[in-house]
């Protein structure tokens, strides 16, 4: 697996970042610590003929005080005493992704805006050409769910459900200025597309908001193995408690579709209710119930639905301290 010929470019600024892709014209990608961008590269996945490091934008590595930086690594994040003590669930993902050498190198922003996968894609150019090329690269049909609009790769990335039951917003920026949009909005229901942010933009870095640490937070994902591997289904639930009765309640679950999702019109109707082991079990099976994992990754979509039943129970259990 040899990585192709392309430019390497290296700004300082955010701007001179801007100024670089404009000269591109359209043909790069913006990279972080790599660990994602650069096996596709190997396996000629949509490589580009320019590749714009954000390795020396100071800006991008802030962390403290409901900021994160974009460019924080996953092991910065997971020893953090800051988020260790605020927001543990934030360190406790970062800690389940990939292996201790990745995480030296990958980053938030990376995880955040991760490519989605999926069998028919994530493979080498021979593989792909014998199988027949899908729609997200070199075809023209999608092989998951056969047509050509909708690319339904999966989304597998472990932070973004965590900063969603959180209440986080992710910051853009780009040569038309800067933005904040919710990260219950950022995502969109193509493996294509993937979000709302726009080629030329950049993932800043994610606030909180102020009464995110009211909130008891914990995220479990299923995956192969106990390490390197992606989530084939992950859950981040987040739970404010008034004695036994719920105030707040939300669920996101990441791994099964193209898009990680929040369960809001579920867990909005449990709002000062006791949460007892019935209702435990019902917010668990409802969830389960609007999954619709696809034949994609490991394990088959039966067997993913049913274990976000179980992951549920778990996590509210362990929440809730029953």
């Amino acid at each position: 697996m040899i990585l192709p010929s392309f430019k390497y470019h290296q700004p300082t600024t955010l701007n001179e970042a801007f100024a670089v892709a404009k000269t591109c014209n359209g043909d790069f990608d913006f990279i972080a610590g790599g660990t994602d961008v650069l096996p596709n590269y190997k396996n000629r996945l949509n490589n580009r003929s320019h590749v714009i490091s954000l390795s020396a934008i100071k800006e991008l590595f802030e962390l403290g005080d409901s900021k994160i930086g974009a460019m924080v690594t996953l092991v910065q994040l997971e020893k953090n005493e800051w988020l260790l003590q605020n927001h543990p669930a934030i360190a406790q993902a970062a800690h389940l992704i990939a292996t201790p050498p990745l995480r030296e190198s990958a980053t938030v922003g990376g995880n955040i805006l991760l490519d989605t996968r999926c069998w028919f894609f994530n493979q080498s150019h021979l593989w792909r050409e014998s199988k027949g090329f899908c729609l997200k690269a070199d075809g023209n049909d999608c092989l998951v769910v056969p047509q050509k609009d909708i690319c339904y790769a999966t989304y597998s990335g472990d932070l973004a459900p965590v900063f969603m039951v959180l209440g986080a917003s992710f910051h853009l920026a780009g040569p038309a200025g800067r933005r904040e949009v919710a990260a219950a909005d950022f995502f969109r229901h193509d493996g294509i597309t993937r979000y709302v942010k726009q080629p030329e933009e950049i993932l800043t870095h994610i606030s909180l908001p102020e009464n995110a640490g009211e909130l008891r937070a914990s995220y479990r994902k299923l995956r192969l193995r106990d390490s390197m591997d992606y989530p084939v289904m992950g859950a981040a639930v987040a739970l404010r408690l008034n004695g036994k009765i719920v105030d707040e309640l939300r669920i996101a679950i990441t791994g099964i579709d193209t898009t990680p999702f929040l369960y809001d019109d579920i867990t909005k109707g449990v709002s000062g209710r006791e949460l007892n082991s019935a209702l435990t079990a019902q917010i668990a099976n409802d969830v389960m119930e609007a999954v619709k994992p696809y034949r994609n990754v490991h394990f088959t979509p039966q067997y993913r639905k049913a274990m976000v039943g179980v992951y549920l129970k778990r996590l509210l259990q362990e929440l809730s301290g029953d």
